[in-house]
């Protein structure tokens, strides 16, 4: 399913996607060394329940997962990269921390994802890790324009990937956003540009590059829902959800400040 959202659902999603990036922004202020990842938890459904907000995560059981997921955010440390389900982990120095947020309020979902290094880093790899990802988010948005194809920013992502040395894995990518959290179209983070679905305004897109060190391979953990590097690698994932519109793309998860 394709959702074309008008005006006044896009002005409802604008709202969502506020809330998304602030609860990201003030998660990442508030861990510290020794933060446990249930607290995480615990701080984002708080939020969400004050901000009279649905949990896209808490009641999840995709066909990938060993759902129902349970908890309310995402937390993948240092090898883990995408759907880390929260548990009795204290955060260590150094660690290397993805949070992936996603919310329905007002009917409008909206989905983002932040990786950041826990106290002091252990290295500069890490921060490329990261910084990369970025760099490979701000590509891809900067081809979601009226007109343009999804292959296009697939092609837009992977080219930084693969620049800066990363191998890619085409598993799990960005996807479209409307009244329910994963829709198609599907972006994948490697792609040929010029294919696929035609961008128009309305269009509602959650792009989401991630890249594991080392290696394209996944693994899935003992919990059924973690799924890691395949070599035990570092890992990191930026995601924002970002509108079509007529003078180009809109990015709704930005938290100012």
């Amino acid at each position: 399913m394709i959702e074309i959202l008008t005006p006044a659902e896009l002005a409802r999603a604008r709202k969502s996607g506020q809330f998304v990036g602030r609860v990201l922004k003030t998660l990442q202020g508030r861990v510290r060394v020794g933060t446990n990842l249930l607290e995480i938890n615990d701080w984002a459904a708080a939020m969400i329940a004050e901000a009279g907000a649905t949990s896209c995560y808490l009641d999840y059981a995709p066909a990938f997962g060993l759902g129902p997921f349970g908890h309310v955010i995402c937390t993948s440390v240092n090898d883990a990269v995408l759907h880390g389900l929260p548990h009795d982990y204290a955060l260590r120095d150094g660690d290397l921390l993805t949070l992936d947020f996603a919310v329905s309020l007002g009917g409008l979902v909206a989905d983002a994802a932040v990786s950041f290094i826990v106290g002091t880093p252990r290295g500069p790899e890490d921060q490329r890790l990261i910084d990369t990802t970025r760099a490979a988010l701000a590509a891809g948005i900067g081809a979601a324009r009226p007109g343009a194809r999804i292959g296009d920013i697939s092609h837009a992502i992977g080219t930084v990937l693969s620049a800066a040395g990363y191998t890619i894995n085409t598993e799990f990518g960005g996807h479209g956003v409307g009244s329910t959290m994963h829709q198609d179209p599907h972006i994948s983070n490697s792609g040929r540009p010029g294919r696929g679905y035609v961008l128009q305004p309305g269009l509602l897109l959650a792009i989401e590059p991630w890249v594991m060190a080392d290696t394209a391979s996944l693994v899935t953990d003992h919990d059924g829902w973690t799924l890691r590097s395949a070599t035990g690698a570092r890992t990191a994932h930026t995601e924002h959800t970002v509108a079509i519109t007529e003078n180009g793309p809109e990015i709704l998860t930005a938290c100012p400040g």
